[in-house]
């Protein structure tokens, strides 16, 4: 996956299965450089138009990457592939945390909730948790060296390039890929995030070449933030254009680009360290509150279990082997059977009601807990939402979204929970 990160679109970047031989280093190929006028069109907007005689082409081209490998390959590609990752911390292994981890599957469930904002106090597992659940992500069926891994079916989660082969009606290649977990740095530049102009490529064989950043790579994945309350104002105002739009325009050198970029936004932080900005916060749909374990023989188990990872982590993981593929099968299911999952009109009245009495600000509490419900319910293996689903998720979904007041000191989350009985009851 790292290998991925910095390469230009002139470049297949896909971080997909069966693209690559076992023995290459990494799941890509890079094309020759392309010369002179080439195909004899310009791009602009992400729009194929014919470029005039005698001025630089931009051009981009991809290489088809699609290759049949038989299933014993295809296995031995992904274990190679596993071995060589760092070993993460097993999503099945972690004690306690039960609200930030009941958050973090249903987001992974149905993506459209939006995300979640993780605070809480510092050590007490924030990031682990968070990148522990790379091993629980199902695939997703991409275009095959698509940079911006694009969907050959949903318009809206296509890059411009694709729609263009459609149109001319193509047949795209197809490959299936897990979804992407990228961290997104404190100290990453604007161009790092939104991608630039490759000047590189410029100078020396004067071709104009888009060179994609972190936003085209967490285009349906999850982009993370460790930290998120200390990122610099300016990548604030990148996330918050591209969560509202779906999609990043970069204005550089004279020419534009736009690629789609959907993504779960997840982020952490102490509070300690300071607020979030109330316009990106809006944009979590989930907030989760983690606290340090009290109970003393708990923090003993925590302390143990991380203690014989740090010994022998592939020992470890193996341990917890058959927990994480039971949770796997739980989260394919539920994302199967998501949509068939029914919720009754009096219910959905009464989770706005609960809204308008909290004076929760817009729309978004309401269609939040809609879907947070419904992905709950699939989780649980039911096909109707009961009040019981709407009780658990409805604190995470509006907690962060109540308006401030100084002089409260009850939990933000209670207040949310007390409506809820006086409502439903």
């Amino acid at each position: 996956m790292a290998g991925v990160l910095g390469t230009s679109y002139a470049a297949a970047i896909l971080p997909s299965r069966p693209i690559s031989s076992p023995s290459s280093k990494f799941p890509f190929q890079s094309l020759p450089p392309t010369s002179g006028q080439g195909n004899g069109r310009n791009f602009k907007g992400g729009i194929a138009v014919s470029g005039k005689k005698g001025r630089s082409q931009l051009r981009f081209s991809i290489t088809n990457v699609a290759t049949e490998v038989s299933p014993v390959q295809e296995q031995a590609q992904k274990l190679a592939f596993m071995e060589s990752q760092r070993p993460v911390y097993p999503f099945s292994a972690i004690v306690g945390q039960d609200e930030m981890k009941l958050c973090l599957l249903l987001n992974v469930i149905d993506p459209k909730i939006g995300g979640v904002m993780i605070m809480g106090d510092r050590g007490t597992g924030k990031s682990t948790t968070v990148r522990s659940l790379v091993d629980l992500l199902p695939e997703i069926r991409v275009v095959a060296g698509d940079p911006f891994n694009s969907d050959p079916v949903d318009p809206e989660s296509m890059g411009m390039e694709v729609r263009e082969r459609i149109v001319r009606g193509e047949e795209l290649p197809v490959v299936m890929t897990k979804i992407n977990m990228v961290d997104l740095p404190l100290g990453a530049t604007e161009d790092r995030v939104c991608g630039t102009i490759d000047i590189e490529k410029a100078l020396t064989e004067g071709v104009k070449a888009f060179e994609p950043g972190l936003l085209a790579k967490a285009n349906r994945g999850i982009l993370y933030v460790d930290e998120v309350n200390l990122l610099d104002d300016h990548l604030v105002d990148v996330l918050l254009d591209s969560a509202a739009s779906g999609w990043n325009t970069v204005e550089r050198e004279g020419i534009s680009i736009s690629h789609p970029a959907r993504f779960i936004l997840i982020g952490s932080g102490n509070p300690e360290e300071g607020e979030l900005r109330p316009q990106l916060l809006d944009r979590f749909g989930m907030h989760a509150q983690v606290s340090t374990v009290r109970d003393a023989e708990l923090r003993v188990k925590i302390v143990e279990e991380r203690a014989r990872f740090d010994r022998n982590p592939k020992e470890f993981r193996v341990s917890y082997q058959a927990e994480q593929e039971k949770l796997q099968q739980q989260i394919s299911s539920a994302r199967e059977s998501l949509s068939s999952v029914q919720l009754d009109h009096n219910l959905r009245v009464m989770i706005s009601k609960v809204c308008a009495e909290l004076n929760v600000d817009g729309l978004r509490g309401d269609i939040v807990t809609n879907r947070a419900a419904k992905a709950l319910a699939a989780l649980k293996g039911r096909d109707k939402v009961t009040p019981e689903e709407i009780a658990t998720v409805i604190p995470n979904c509006l907690r962060h979204r109540l308006r401030k007041d100084p002089l409260e000191s009850i939990d933000s989350g209670l207040l949310v929970i007390e409506k809820f009985y006086e409502i439903f009851s």
